[in-house]
């Protein structure tokens, strides 16, 4: 009963947190960079010489947080994350990128959940390395393409999203070691 508790607790944490990345992406791609484009992103360095919109690092974290929803509360709850992280996607979102930002939202989430569901069981880390990367890649293609009309940050979308994506491996390491350790299976 504890472990399940435990389980649950976890899980609620990372929703909180995954829902709390959107409206966090939202506000720093208008607010926070270090060059602020006229009608455009803030940008921020994420390689020598490679800038991307600031949201990028909250959109990066979001891909792993939802994987966590759904390996601590199981998959009908991250399908329901991503239906509701859509929606404040869409209410928060800019009007110029609103579009954007929920078709991006939502195909970068599902195609997350595609690839992360069938690893999860057996390869956690690896799913959500995966499931990550595809994600974060149908994000940044989908976001700049109709945001923008332009894929001119890809690479430093892709970049700067990765990072959060590795900068989160150490802690799914840690998890995993501790799900085994206490038996606590996938959802």
């Amino acid at each position: 009963m504890a472990l399940a508790r435990q389980r649950r607790t976890e899980g609620l944490v990372a929703l909180v947190l995954f829902a709390l990345t959107i409206p966090a992406a939202n506000w720093l791609i208008g607010n926070a960079g270090t060059l602020c484009v006229p009608n455009g992103p803030c940008l921020v360095p994420v390689w020598p010489g490679i800038k991307a919109p600031s949201g990028v690092l909250m959109i990066g974290l979001a891909l792993v947080l939802r994987d966590i929803v759904q390996r601590r509360l199981g998959a009908v709850a991250g399908l329901g994350a991503i239906a509701v992280g859509a929606a404040i996607s869409g209410f928060l979102a800019p009007s110029a990128i609103v579009v954007a930002s929920v078709a991006a939202f939502l195909l970068s989430e599902l195609a997350d959940f595609a690839v992360y569901t069938p690893l999860q069981k057996r390869r956690f880390v690896t799913a959500v390395v995966a499931s990550s990367l595809v994600g974060l890649v149908i994000d940044s293609i989908v976001f700049l393409q109709l945001a923008f009309g332009s894929l001119d940050f890809l690479s430093g979308q892709i970049i700067g999203k990765a990072w959060m994506v590795l900068l989160a491996l150490p802690l799914m390491h840690l998890l995993r070691r501790r799900d085994e350790r206490l038996g606590l299976a996938a959802a």
